[in-house]
């Protein structure tokens, strides 16, 4: 809404830039020239179309709910300060954040210590506990929607207006269509709500504990496609965190299946409380009695991923092979001699990561990829007892990647790189972030991002092994808009890479 940069909102609202765009508008940096101060504007996108009538009406709709959420008073809720209608939208006046969100600090410095959670999780629940008292709920608790400002508050943003019947789904979040509307965000929906169900603060329980599991860990609770996720949420528990101590025991409390079984918010607050005070409480999860259990039909199970995938039905409506019939791991293969890294990527794949074709170049263990500003590389791993990569056995090539992954959890933050051929000449510092484990890349993998000095994630490095085979894929993108979208990218090269080895060994 380039049009709207340096109009004035009842006389005192200045606009002065976007600070973002999405689905639900535009939020605009603006200066109150009544109080001389900074704030945020969210300027509210009405969909096109529809009679007059229909849009007066939403557009009161969203209004009524800006005025609940003005009422809301608490620390850890962002503070809306006035609502207004101009050019027949709703334009809501916030406090202005200066930080970023825990999803962007997820992405650029790897999951939180347990101490550190608990602490941002007792901040949550205290707003959500304020807002189910208003009878609000929030509905798309994640980690986008969590903002770590620069004074130390943990803020939760994206309340009821992004989310009013009739405005498009905020980015980042998907409609769930089943026997009524849901909106929210894969991976952080309770089951009850996936199924149709309007959920109750219960629901919101539920997601702050993917939350908080996802900042603990560094990955949400189920990993995959949305339709993956939706069906794996309907199906089956989240898998635990590794973390042992009470936090896992509340976070699986807090995830339970059933809405009943899950933990009152005060006894849950004061749980989140002793842990961020560095206590052990006893915490023991109670067993649910089964009476609810509920069992979703191949229909629920089509309607509820409806939104998300036209496809997916074939998906969801598969039946989990039973372990006799699961299909068995391929076998690992075991390099003799080395292999050519160049042929472990498609140029389709290549266009798809730099955003332009560029061929392979291949050096004495591996292969790169550049253009002006990105490039990927990948290569075969030695360590100082072998002589090559490709001398490796696969209890040698074990030892080395544990050694690797070691290296990474207790080694230094610090990166010094260069890369001449996609433009870095000089030795640049970023700092790395926490391995995180992943699945499906070769026999096994972890990764890590690495962070420029404004925190902006710019680099992303996955090792896996796979037979005797031990490679490094590194991916940069000096332009890239989002951490966690350039993980995923890189993770999806490794994947592929590590498929097409498995055939070359």
């Amino acid at each position: 809404m380039a049009d709207s940069m340096g109009a004035k909102l009842a006389l005192r609202y200045l606009l002065l830039r976007p600070l973002g765009h999405g689905g639900m508008g535009t939020v605009w940096l603006a200066r109150d020239e009544a109080l001389d101060r900074e704030v945020a504007v969210k300027e509210v996108r009405i969909p096109e179309g529809g009679d007059e009538r229909s849009r007066a009406e939403l557009v009161a709709r969203v209004t009524r709910e800006a005025e609940a959420m003005a009422r809301l008073r608490h620390p850890a809720i962002v503070a809306v300060h006035d609502v207004l209608v101009e050019d027949g939208r709703p334009w809501i006046v916030m406090e202005r954040l200066h930080g970023r969100n825990l999803a962007d600090e997820l992405a650029a410095r790897g999951p939180r210590l347990p101490l550190q959670v608990a602490t941002i999780g007792a901040f949550l629940l205290e707003a959500l506990v304020v807002a189910h008292a208003h009878d609000v709920r929030h509905r798309d608790v994640k980690p986008g929607n969590v903002f770590l400002t620069d004074d130390d508050r943990v803020v939760l943003t994206g309340f009821g207006v992004d989310r009013s019947p009739g405005l498009p789904a905020p980015t980042g979040t998907r409609r769930v269509v089943g026997t009524r509307q849901v909106i929210g965000t894969p991976g952080f929906v309770a089951p009850e709500r996936l199924a149709g169900e309007s959920g109750g603060p219960a629901s919101d329980l539920w997601s702050l504990g993917a939350t908080l599991f996802t900042a603990l860990e560094g990955v949400p609770p189920y990993e995959g496609s949305p339709a993956d996720v939706i069906r794996a949420t309907l199906t089956r528990d989240p898998r635990p965190p590794r973390v042992a101590g009470p936090l896992a025991s509340l976070l699986r409390w807090l995830m339970a299946r059933e809405p009943e079984a899950r933990p009152d918010a005060e006894i849950a607050l004061g749980l989140l409380r002793q842990i961020a005070d560095g206590e052990s409480p006893r915490i023991t999860v109670p067993r649910t009695t089964g009476r609810r259990t509920r069992r979703w039909t191949p229909a629920v199970l089509l309607a509820v991923t409806a939104a998300v995938a036209s496809a997916v039905a074939a998906i969801l409506l598969t039946r989990e092979p039973a372990p006799a019939d699961r299909p068995v791991s391929p076998v690992s293969p075991v390099f003799e001699k080395a292999v050519d890294l160049c042929g472990a990527l498609s140029p389709e794949q290549v266009t798809g990561l730099l955003g332009a074709p560029a061929g392979g170049r291949a050096s004495e263990n591996g292969c790169e990829w550049t253009i002006r500003g990105a490039g990927v590389e990948l290569t075969a791993v030695t360590g100082s007892g072998t002589p090559g990569p490709w001398s490796l056995t696969p209890g040698s090539a074990r030892e080395l990647f544990t050694a690797l992954e070691r290296q990474r959890v207790h080694g230094t933050r610090d990166v010094e790189w260069t890369w001449y051929e996609i433009g870095v000449g000089d030795r640049q510092r970023m700092t790395s972030s926490a391995p995180r484990a992943l699945t499906d890349v070769g026999d096994e993998a972890f990764s890590w991002n690495a962070a420029n000095a404004d925190g902006r994630v710019r680099m992303t490095v996955v090792t896996f092994r796979l037979g005797n085979l031990v490679a490094d894929l590194r991916y940069v993108d000096l332009e890239a808009g989002s951490g966690d979208a350039l993980r995923q990218a890189g993770v999806e090269a490794a994947r592929s890479a590590a498929a097409t080895l498995r055939g070359m060994g």
